[in-house]
């Protein structure tokens, strides 16, 4: 009797053991690519890092999967090889994923989706509702999860309005006075970087007295080349001062133009640009002294917290097991302090080139802790052109 009672004490214990060890989720990260790969010193690579710094510090297996194909097909394709290697865990940044999430999440629901840059405009206009239903496209009155699986999905979206009125503020009280906007294409994200941009610089000349002058176009892609680097020559030969160049690898055809003509400068976007910029001014294999020369091409930039964003909400997920406060939410990122700029989603670069009367780093907390506090209010209506009264806008639409 008694050697029967310590066998079913065991087999209980065992089962016990077996349950626990069953209830705890093994959890493996993978990241998708979106236009650029993992060394685009951008989206992509800022967001691989985060991953990589998680992952690393945390024991916890990860890999990253670059689409064979530029569209919507072949980030399924990637995300599905993913997760048939065991991934349960997917980070996509960029917009470009809405089209993927319409239409996987449903198809793998244990899966957990994390997903940057996406809002609900994304989701639906990306893809076919997973529900098989006809529908008319209004962003303010249809409900996400009648068309698009959310229970295993959170995107996080930012307040580029706000980064992008901080940097066109800090250009105009700097003494720029003529200045472009070159952005990728006209997606939300790039809209709201932009339009902050023309906002931020208007309440600057509206404090200084001033007028100033913006070409605002768009270059219809995330890459430079030739064409939009001709385009660039053009705006800078002809007196533009400071280009945002608003768009992943877009940036080059600014820096390339920017080089020809003595005091041009840009702005850079998403992260700290500022030594990316340099360097690809310089040239491969630079000396000190040629990278020198380029040291000051940057006069700030626009950037949002991806990497926080992503290290936090892996830590709460996977760490924390807090699924439940993420899932099916899509959350826009702002500024979080008033006192400590560095803890916002959304600031300007710490490289940003401060000048004493102008604008220092003194001025800069003062306006971020007035945006916070509301005293300054941007918009971040991007179904037209803000309207600005100390700022002269010439649209000039797409390039290509």
């Amino acid at each position: 009797m008694k050697k029967l009672l310590a066998l079913v004490l065991a087999l209980m214990m065992a089962l016990s053991v077996v349950s626990f060890a069953s209830a705890e989720e093994t959890y493996k990260v993978a990241m998708i690519t979106d236009y650029g790969d993992i060394t685009d010193q951008s989206f992509n690579q800022t967001t691989w890092e985060a991953v990589v710094k998680f992952c690393t510090e945390n024991n916890v297996e990860y890999q990253y999967f670059k689409p064979d194909t530029n569209d919507t097909a072949g980030r399924v394709a990637k995300v599905e090889l993913a997760i048939a290697d065991g991934f349960n865990v997917i980070v996509m940044p960029g917009y470009a994923f809405g089209g993927t999430i319409a239409e996987i999440s449903g198809e793998y629901p244990e899966v957990k989706f994390i997903v940057l840059d996406v809002a609900k405009g994304d989701l639906l206009e990306g893809g076919v509702p997973l529900k098989g239903e006809s529908y008319d496209y209004n962003p303010d009155n249809w409900n996400l999860t009648d068309y698009v699986y959310m229970d295993n999905v959170y995107c996080a979206i930012y307040q580029e309005e706000l980064c992008g009125y901080m940097a066109g503020y800090a250009a105009v009280k700097l003494g720029y006075t003529k200045l472009g906007f070159l952005g990728g294409m006209a997606v939300p994200a790039v809209m709201r970087y932009g339009y902050g941009f023309v906002q931020g610089a208007d309440a600057a000349a509206a404090e200084l007295g001033i007028t100033v002058e913006m070409k605002y176009v768009y270059g219809n892609q995330f890459f430079g080349d030739a064409d939009i680097t001709a385009y660039m020559d053009n705006w800078y030969q002809n007196g533009t001062e400071v280009v945002f160049a608003c768009g992943g690898g877009i940036y080059t055809s600014a820096v390339d133009a920017a080089k020809k003509v003595e005091g041009a400068k840009v702005i850079g976007v998403d992260v700290d640009q500022a030594a990316v910029i340099t360097a690809y001014a310089a040239g491969e294999g630079a000396s000190e002294d040629e990278t020198a020369k380029w040291a000051d091409l940057t006069v700030t930039s626009a950037m949002k917290g991806l990497a926080p964003a992503t290290i936090d909400t892996l830590t709460d997920v996977v760490i924390n097991g807090n699924w439940a406060n993420y899932a099916g939410k899509i959350e826009t990122l702002g500024l979080v302090s008033g006192d400590d700029a560095s803890l916002n989603y959304v600031q300007i670069a710490g490289s940003t080139q401060f000048v004493d009367g102008k604008f220092t780093a003194d001025d800069y907390a003062a306006l971020v802790k007035d945006l916070f506090e509301g005293k300054i209010v941007v918009s971040n209506d991007i179904t037209a052109m803000p309207a600005v009264t100390n700022v002269t806008v010439e649209e000039l639409g797409n390039i290509k």
